[in-house]
């Protein structure tokens, strides 16, 4: 089983950028479609992006494409999501999780990540 730690959130101004990181234990990481989620106080968890187990596949939710990337380093055990042009939409606390099914679909990931807070200011 993959543990997950998430890092790099915290509060930006609209128009700036952050880089999330998240951070895998054990040997199986590679095996494994990664995923974003956020969650805004008071909505529903919401698909951000997602990467097949080797990388070559991505999906993005429509109001992120152009501005999120998503990648992956399986050697380093480690997921990114780059993210820029941040809008105040955007804020959240946002969460990897790890399959194995490519998808969006949330319940189809065992493991989550404690989530780490973007805060996107106007």
């Amino acid at each position: 089983q993959v543990q997950l730690v998430e890092s790099g959130g915290g509060l930006v101004q609209a128009g700036g950028s952050l880089k999330l990181s998240c951070a895998a234990s054990g040997r199986t990481f590679s095996s494994y479609s990664m995923a974003w989620f956020r969650q805004a106080t008071g909505a529903e968890r919401e698909f951000v992006a997602a990467i097949l187990s080797t990388g070559r596949t991505t999906a993005y939710e429509d109001s992120v494409k152009g501005r999120f990337t998503i990648s992956r380093d399986n050697a380093q055990n480690t997921l990114i999501l780059e993210m820029g042009s941040l809008k105040p939409d955007d804020t959240g606390v946002y969460y990897c999780a790890a399959g194995p099914t490519f998808t969006r679909a949330p319940d189809f990931y065992h493991t989550w990540g404690q989530g780490t807070q973007v805060t996107v200011s106007v």
